[in-house]
This record gives structure tokens, C-alpha cells and sequence, in this order.
């Protein structure tokens, strides 16, 4: 039997295209790789054990993790498999070029395998046993890619049986299945964790997108040597969900000689570029050629190219790209946020439970419009977990004034000053637990004067509105913007109607219920946060402007009453 591994072009790959979401069994994030007992455990990634790296206190800065992530993935390849490879053939036959450190298998558009090796000489050397495919009908560029194709390596098995290999299945569990699981916990605070589990970026997937970066790195370095590519955003920041965006960054400031001092006489380097009169038009020439190149040699589909992003659909990883080249600002909120989900475990539990919360009801939305987008409702979480008594995670001024002259940043006259080593931020004691915590958001922003005051994570503290507008979350490194902007007057009515049902809820359904035994198997009844995730218990909730005069007590005793018959109907 002959086999070839051959380099994947555009033109080859560039037929139907279906945005697939991958998928993953089990639990991790991009942070998995640091080690917090309570939260995040060992698990195997094809035939070895993740290895877990501690820096001081046991935390690692996001550059670190970052640096760490892309050398990985300098040292992976992805192969697009056939559907039956053989998977002790497929390993057997990679191994003959070097040590694999990692591998996991996942479906996209077809199987795809992630291998790690043990070292870049084993790419290269993979590289030289690899053939460029002959296609009579297309004009094919010898661009060696680290995303191969793998043929003739088929299964033994009979046409019907099952494939050896383990698929990582990628993708968030429906909300009906989550509803379910979580219904089966003793308590609230292991239903929100069970949730955290279920949502967040698993160990696999991390790895997955920094390889693509690395892969569109490979691309760009044709057009600018020494560039990188770095994916931002929810990512990367600890919050994201199965099935996010990847947002990429550019990254053209670490070319040497870029920031050497100009010298009287010597070498300069030669270029030329056409002259433009905006940074933003310069901008977009670079993104341009960058998505020209992807759309017609990469493994992708070009969605928008507008300024200031380049948007595509990447087909081997099913992920949706953005790539920008000017918004660095949003890599210093990225870094923000990674760390405060850093500093208390019940950050990020609480993030993901609200994010969860408010797309089952339509708070948040994937498309633009005037909801409330997740970054809004993250900051709002903090701004609430810095309002406890006694806060739980510091002000952005308090983590600024701990700064030291190596974290100075100013960018574009905006101070993104934060502390960056964790030992030296002191955190006070408190014990809430995650169920009084997520009561007290909702309960929080239930009575919150949204209409005279605004949200400050700078400060820690409610501040008069600067401007008129329905929802204002102050930009916590550009200051004089409004991140929520776009929310209009009936989104928020909204958000505050729910916030006062939900309190009620959560509180009246505390306790998991008993389990009664019907023909072998018990009656699992929603419960906590899972009757919080059913849209029945808040249907013809529409504005407080319709409501305003009706009494809270009566609001609450209408309820009542509506539950305690939906109890007599079930127990009859």
C-alpha cells in the first residue's frame, strides 16, 4: 500500500462550504493549562497527559499562556484524514518523522487530525516525504502549508463497522440537554459549575486556534517576514463558549529594526508601498492582500473584507475569523479580563451562568442589533463583584496604581496601565457562595438606576451619566466611550424585568426537588438554574413601561399563585 501526504491548496478545497462547529468531549479552556485544584483537573489528549506549568502563585500572565500556545502550535501540523483512517497506522506512519507530543482527531468538513510533535525539525521533515498533488485542470502553487492531506491510509475494518479512531466532539451541548443535566444536581452552586463545564473552550479546542493563527501566520510572513498573528477576544480571555468567533490580531510592531534608532549613515531598509493619507486606508491595503491570499490559496471563504477586519470562514477548523490589524486596545480588555477571571474561580463561573441566562432569552444575540452584547454583561458582572461587601475582584484603578514601570501602557493617548504580576494583588476575604452571589446579580440590577446612573469598573462605583442613553457601561480603557451604545430603551426593560422574575425564581426554587422512582428510572424535574433557562417561566414579560404601576407585591403574589397551581396539576 503507497501513501501520500500532500499540501492542501484553496483551489482543491475551495468547493461547497458548510460552517460546522466542532466538537469535544470533556472539560478545559485556554487557562486549563494552569493549575487550580478546585476548578480544573488532568485529562488525556490522545496517548499523553497535558502537561501543567506553575509560575509564581500558581497563575501564569496571558502573554506567558499566549507565547507558550504559539510555539505549540509551530509545532503542529493539521491533516485532513479519510473518514475510515486507520489510527494505529495514521500515528505509525507520522511517527517516522519525529516524536508526536500530542494528537487529538475532530470533525469539521470531513475528519481532521491535530498532531504536535516534539519539535519544528519534525515539520520540516515532514515536509520533505510530502508530494504536491497534480491537478490537470487547476493551476496549483507550491505553497508548502502546514495543513496537509492524508490518502490511502485506510481502516481494515469492515465497510460497517465503526473507525478506531476517537473523534473530540466540539460543540455545546443543546440547551434542552444542559436543562436536564443540570436539573440532575444536589445543589446550585454544582449546577453552575456543571454549566461552566459544559460551555467553556475545552483544552482541544485552545489548541485548534492558536494553530490556525500559526497556519494564517504562515500565509501573511510571505508579504511580511516576521509578522505574527495572535487570536484575542473571547478566545482567549477565559470566557468564551464552544462554537465563538476567533478574532486574530496582526501584529507588524516586532519586525526588527522597526523600533531601532534611525542612524545618520548605514543600512536602511528598501520597500515600497503606495502612499496613503489615513492610517485606516493603510490599514486595509494590508488586510487586503492578506484576505486576497486566503480566499484564493487558503483553506477559506471570504465573508466581509471590509475595513477594518477581514472576516472568513476557515473550512478545515469550521471556525468564523476576523482578522484586524489596528485594534490593539482590545487586546489590553482581553488581557483584563483573563485576569480578573485569574484572581477568584467564581468569576468565570458566574460570567458563563449569566451569559448562558441571557441567551436562552434572547438578551444577547449573535447577529448586531440593539441587545446587550456578552462583553457589555461581562462587565456588568464585575462591576457587581466589585460592589460586594467585601468586593471580590479590585477596581481597574486599584490593579493600575499596583502597576509597575514594566506594565506601562498608553495607547493612543488611553491609559491601559494594569498590573501584571499576580503576587502582588491582595485579595479581601469573602465567602459567598456562587448561589448567593448569582441571587444577588439578579436582585442588583432588579433596582439599579439605569436611568440616571452609569456602570464604572474603573472606579468600582455607580457614577452620574455623561451622556443620555438607555444603558451606559463606561469603555474601561477608552473612557469617553459607551460599550453599550447600541442597546435601546425596550432591550433594557427587558433586562430588568427578567432580573426581577429570575430573582424570584431561583429563590422560591432553591432546594432540588425529591426524586420519585416511576418504572425504574426517576422523574427529573428543572430545578435552580435550570428553571431559569425555560422561556415558559418568563413568557409576556415586554417592558417596565407597560408595568410601572403595577405593585412589585402583587407582581410576586400573581406568581405565587401560578406556581403553587402548576404544583396541585402535577402532584394530581
Amino acid at each position: 500500500m503507497r501513501m501520500r501526504i500532500s499540501p492542501s491548496f484553496g483551489s482543491a478545497m475551495a468547493s461547497s462550504f458548510t460552517v460546522c462547529r466542532l466538537h469535544t468531549i470533556g472539560r478545559g479552556s485556554l487557562v486549563k493549562c494552569l493549575q487550580k485544584v478546585d476548578t480544573f483537573l488532568h485529562r488525556n489528549i490522545g496517548t499523553n497527559v497535558v502537561a501543567v506549568q506553575e509560575e509564581k502563585n500558581g497563575f501564569k500572565s496571558l502573554n506567558a499562556v499566549q507565547a507558550e500556545r504559539q510555539e505549540q502550535a509551530e509545532r503542529s501540523v493539521l491533516i485532513s484524514c479519510h473518514s475510515r483512517t486507520n489510527e494505529k497506522k495514521f500515528l505509525k506512519y507520522i511517527a517516522n518523522y519525529g516524536d508526536i507530543q500530542k494528537y487529538f482527531f475532530y470533525e469539521s468538513y470531513g475528519m481532521y487530525a491535530v498532531v504536535e510533535f516534539a519539535n519544528q525539525e519534525s515539520v520540516a521533515s515532514l515536509f520533505e516525504g510530502t508530494a504536491i498533488p497534480s491537478i490537470s485542470h487547476e493551476s496549483v502553487v507550491p505553497f508548502k502549508s502546514r495543513l496537509l492531506s492524508m490518502r490511502n491510509l485506510d481502516s481494515v475494518d469492515l465497510p460497517n463497522q465503526p473507525s478506531g479512531k476517537k473523534r473530540q466532539a466540539q460543540t455545546s451541548i443543546p440547551i434542552n440537554e444542559l436543562i436536564q443535566r443540570l436539573s440532575k444536581e444536589e445543589s446550585i452552586d454544582q449546577q453552575i459549575t456543571s454549566l461552566t463545564e459544559a460551555y467553556q473552550l475545552t483544552e482541544e479546542n485552545c489548541r485548534l486556534r492558536f494553530l490556525v493563527c500559526s497556519l494564517l501566520k504562515d500565509i501573511a510572513a510571505g508579504f511580511f517576514p516576521e509578522c505574527t498573528i495572535k487570536p484575542f477576544g473571547s478566545s482567549v480571555n477565559g470566557f468564551g463558549k464552544l462554537g465563538c468567533d476567533l478574532d486574530m490580531f496582526l501584529d507588524l510592531d516586532g519586525i526588527s529594526g522597526r523600533n531601532a534608532t534611525i542612524p545618520k549613515s548605514g543600512l536602511f531598509l528598501e520597500y515600497q508601498m503606495k502612499r496613503a493619507n489615513l492610517e485606516r486606508i493603510v490599514t486595509q491595503n494590508i488586510l487586503s492582500v492578506i484576505g486576497e491570499c486566503v480566499d484564493q490559496f487558503g483553506p477559506g471563504k471570504i465573508l466581509n473584507a471590509r475595513c477594518p477586519l477581514v472576516r472568513f470562514a476557515h473550512q478545515p477548523s469550521g471556525f468564523q475569523c476576523d482578522l484586524t490589524a489596528n485594534n490593539r486596545v482590545a487586546m489590553k480588555s482581553t488581557e483584563l479580563l483573563y485576569l480578573y477571571g485569574e484572581l477568584d474561580p467564581r468569576v468565570r463561573h458566574l460570567v458563563f451562568t449569566v451569559r448562558c441566562w441571557a441567551r436562552a432569552h434572547g438578551i444577547t444575540s449573535s447577529i448586531p442589533g440593539a441587545w446587550i452584547s456578552n462583553f457589555s454583561l461581562t462587565v456588568m458582572v464585575l462591576f457587581f463583584l466589585q460592589r460586594r461587601s467585601p468586593p471580590i475582584i479590585p477596581t481597574l484603578d486599584h490593579l493600575r496604581d499596583l502597576a509597575g514601570p514594566e506594565d506601562k501602557s498608553v495607547i493612543e493617548d488611553n491609559d491601559c496601565t494594569f498590573v501584571s504580576d499576580f503576587s502582588k494583588i491582595q485579595l479581601e476575604s469573602n465567602t459567598e457562595t456562587l448561589e448567593q452571589l448569582l441571587c444577588e446579580f439578579f436582585e442588583f440590577y432588579a433596582s439599579f438606576s439605569f436611568r440616571t446612573l452609569s456602570i464604572n469598573i474603573r472606579k468600582g462605583k455607580e457614577q452620574n451619566k455623561p451622556e443620555v442613553a438607555p444603558l451606559h457601561i463606561q469603555n474601561p480603557f477608552e473612557t469617553t466611550l459607551n460599550v453599550s451604545k447600541n442597546v435601546n430603551a425596550s432591550q433594557l426593560d427587558r433586562f430588568v424585568a427578567l432580573c426581577q422574575e429570575s430573582s424570584w425564581l431561583i429563590q422560591q426554587n432553591n432546594t432540588a426537588p425529591s426524586r420519585d422512582g416511576t418504572k425504574g428510572k426517576a422523574t427529573i424535574t428543572p430545578w435552580g438554574v435550570s428553571t431559569l433557562l425555560l422561556p415558559s417561566q418568563v413568557a409576556g414579560i415586554k417592558t417596565r413601561k407597560r408595568r410601572k404601576f403595577e405593585p412589585a407585591s402583587e407582581r410576586i403574589k400573581s406568581l405565587l399563585e401560578s406556581l403553587k397551581n402548576t404544583n396541585q396539576q402535577n402532584q394530581s
